[in-house]
């Protein structure tokens, strides 16, 4: 996909900010859309179908978090990159917006060049999941990647992205023991800094809605998937 058919939804409540980062981002040829809170983003979002959408979390009559929530319901913007841009930096913050279904995490102030960088870095992550679509059947279990959809005893799943994302890496080699680097690495990347419970928020959440017994902790190495 070229340059100039990337859209990118940008939503913050301060007109300075999206003017400087609009202005950056169409800069390098993007297609910038623009949104003022929540509320506007998802309605913006379900017509543009963006491929990346830069938000802010602290505003008026929704926040990012719910919009984020709100968003990774349609289908149509399964496959769409999400992060959080924000002045909130704190490792709670961050875990409740990769359960909210970001992406990202990116901290407020930050220079232009840099966000260019990193937005090149985050659309180069989602060409390669597009590449990569393919379905598995592991114990019983089907996992769509193409569509994020997981069937489990004729019932389906449905994950937050990261969540999906994670029990994709560990069911596509069953039983072999991910370490929490190769987690970091293959599921938020390099260019991301996480918190060290984020892997285990995710672990736990999976637990939960796909079963206890399939996920096994390797104490002081990593997870491994087993059937």
């Amino acid at each position: 996909m070229k340059k100039k058919d990337i859209k990118i939804l940008l939503v913050d409540d301060e007109p300075d900010i999206l003017e400087i980062i609009g202005y950056n981002l169409s800069q390098e040829g993007y297609q910038i859309i623009t949104a003022k809170n929540g509320k506007e983003a998802i309605t913006k979002a379900k017509k543009e179908l963006p491929q990346l959408i830069i938000m802010d979390v602290m505003m008026p009559e929704m926040d990012g978090m719910e919009a984020c929530e709100a968003i990774r319901k349609i289908p149509e913007l399964s496959h769409t990159i999400i992060t959080f841009l924000t002045a909130r930096s704190e490792d709670y913050s961050q875990v409740a917006g990769f359960d909210a279904g970001a992406d990202d995490y990116i901290a407020k102030p930050i220079k232009p060049k840099l966000l260019v960088s990193k937005v090149k870095a985050l659309l180069r992550r989602l060409k390669e999941v597009e590449q990569n679509s393919e379905t598995l059947n592991v114990g019983g279990i089907e996992i769509n990647r193409e569509a994020y959809k997981i069937i489990k005893d004729e019932t389906e799943i449905v994950l937050p992205r990261k969540e999906f994302e994670l029990f994709y890496l560990l069911a596509s080699k069953p039983g072999k023991v991910f370490t929490r680097e190769e987690i970091l690495d293959k599921v938020w990347g390099n260019e991301v800094i996480v918190g060290g419970r984020t892997i285990d928020v995710h672990i736990r959440k999976l637990r939960e809605k796909i079963g206890e017994e399939l996920f096994k902790t390797i104490k002081g190495v990593g997870y491994k998937f087993e059937v």
